[in-house]
């Protein structure tokens, strides 16, 4: 009986510092993320380098005009919706919801940005709702001034309507 409790003991030691590790590896790696994430008047201090996502792995990529990976948290642009790219109703919606992956990815790449808090903190696929912005403007607005998205609130679109 003594030898299982001190096998357990060991065991739960080793669990604990495995999950100290990972905590504090997590936190280093994600700082910079946490002060700006939760923050209503974030800076600007996001900046990655982000890539289209491929494969199952998906940390700092774009997967279309509004929705993005950032250090391994899936983020919806909360302030704008684009052209679907995986089930578009049209050829048109589609082109134009890759445009909107494009501009995403160039805009992400340009520099620093900040993640303010969205209406919820997560939509029904559990994507974070932020809203992203550089330098107190919003990316997704900018989308939506290029023609490559709507305003979330805003009067539906019907991107066929360009085929």
């Amino acid at each position: 009986m003594k030898r299982r409790h001190q096998i357990a003991g060991g065991l739960v030691r080793v669990i604990a510092a495995t999950i100290f590790c990972a905590l504090t590896i997590a936190s280093e790696h994600q700082g910079v993320m946490a002060v700006s994430f939760n923050s209503a008047k974030a800076q600007d201090r996001q900046s990655q380098s982000f890539d289209i996502c491929s494969g199952a792995v998906r940390i700092n990529c774009v997967v279309d005009g509004d929705t993005f990976w950032l250090d391994g948290i899936k983020i919806r642009i909360a302030d704008m919706d684009a052209p679907e790219i995986s089930q578009p109703a049209c050829a048109a919606e589609r082109r134009t919801g890759e445009m909107a992956k494009q501009r995403l990815l160039t805009l992400l790449n340009e520099g620093t940005f900040s993640l303010r808090n969205g209406p919820r903190d997560e939509d029904r696929y559990g994507r974070k709702l932020r809203i992203v912005e550089r330098n107190h403007r919003s990316l997704g607005e900018m989308l939506v001034e290029d023609g490559l998205a709507r305003r979330w609130n805003g009067p539906a679109r019907n991107w066929c309507s360009f085929d």
